[in-house]
């Protein structure tokens, strides 16, 4: 049985279709349709409930320690507010998940996961935990939205004031208030916009929904849904957990190398990476030259040869272009590379290209 968000009547009261996804009931999409919720959120801004997201703390003297055991990316030099991104692999070099880290202080840390892996991150932290720290889950206790978009501050200096907003991207202020409620506002996204997100107490989700579409209205902010989410992320070419890395790709097959410190003294996986030496394999971007749109699970042709399989696929509505990522060999991943991939038993062009696919000016 699906769970339901503290935003789940907002979605209702503004036209959401709701669909099961990570198991909670979320909005696929509103009433505008997803093309247009996707092109609010590149020239406007949209707004999102992302609280099917998971939060953990670390806390205790130790807590540094653990997350640098356990995260591939080093957190050992960062300032209070600050956010980090990183992938956590298993001892065979494979990605459990990735998340976000914020540096509360020198002892807590808050910590976000994705949605359909919460439990199972959670249990692995805890199977790892050492020392004074503490990992405890407080998923329950906490709603997230999400304002993304080039009007994403002019929206909300309306309602908080400039010196308070997050200056740096990947860096946020806690103890923040917006129309009363107690917020962590954070500079992140996962669009390739400008935004923000909000992580407040779940009672008070509602209220802020309401405050923020109010206030944006004028801006052109709009809710938006699923379907936008991943057409804007897909854009831009970020990875998605289960599609362009899991627990049997590495991250520097994913193209995540930047946030593998292998300098580091340890961490889980590690050894693995060491011993694996050079990827055989890495994510590309796709671009496509055939009639047709390549989505997930392709598989990708050099001639007669099979050389990989998409992991994410779709039309891009900014770029107007069909547009896919996958995992190929090494050996076929330079730019301008010509491919074909098998959609339902029939062959269609595409260009190995570039990433990031959309990168905002």
């Amino acid at each position: 049985m699906e769970r339901k968000t503290p935003l789940y009547e907002m979605h209702l009261k503004y036209g959401g279709k709701m669909v099961p996804f990570a198991g909670y009931l979320l909005p696929v999409q509103y009433g505008s349709g997803v093309i247009a919720e996707h092109m609010a959120v590149r020239t406007a801004c949209g707004l999102f409930d992302v609280s099917h997201m998971g939060e953990i703390t670390c806390t205790g003297k130790d807590a540094l320690r653990n997350l640098n055991h356990l995260l591939t990316n080093d957190y050992s030099e960062m300032y209070d507010g600050q956010a980090r991104y990183s992938p956590m692999c298993n001892e065979n070099g494979g990605v459990v998940d990735d998340l976000i880290v914020y540096k509360v202080r020198d002892d807590h840390y808050f910590i976000v996961v994705n949605a359909a892996n919460k439990d199972k991150d959670f249990a692995w932290m805890k199977e790892h935990e050492f020392g004074d720290a503490v990992f405890t889950d407080i998923s329950e206790e906490v709603a997230q939205i999400a304002l993304q978009g080039p009007a994403a501050q002019r929206i909300l200096e309306k309602l908080v004031p400039a010196e308070e907003i997050p200056e740096h991207y990947y860096s946020a202020g806690f103890h923040r208030q917006i129309g009363g409620s107690d917020c962590i506002i954070s500079r992140t996204g996962y669009t390739g916009e400008d935004g923000f997100e909000f992580y407040l107490a779940a009672q008070e989700a509602a209220k802020l929904w309401e405050l923020l579409l109010e206030t944006g209205k004028a801006e052109g902010l709009i809710p938006c849904g699923l379907g936008a989410r991943d057409t804007l992320r897909l854009e831009a070419a970020m990875p998605l957990y289960g599609h362009e890395m899991d627990d049997g790709i590495t991250p520097l097959e994913a193209g995540l190398g930047i946030f593998v410190k292998m300098g580091k003294e340890d961490f889980l996986g590690k050894a693995a990476l060491e011993a694996a030496g050079a990827p055989q394999r890495k994510r590309v971007g796709l671009k496509v030259t055939g009639r047709g749109i390549i989505r997930e699970h392709a598989d990708v042709y050099d001639g007669e040869k099979k050389i990989g399989q998409t992991t994410s696929g779709t039309h891009c509505p900014y770029l107007k272009a069909p547009l896919a990522m996958a995992l190929l060999d090494s050996a076929y991943t330079a730019p301008g590379t010509v491919v074909e991939a098998d959609v339902r038993g029939r062959r269609v062009a595409a260009e190995v290209v570039k990433l990031p696919f959309y990168k905002r000016a």
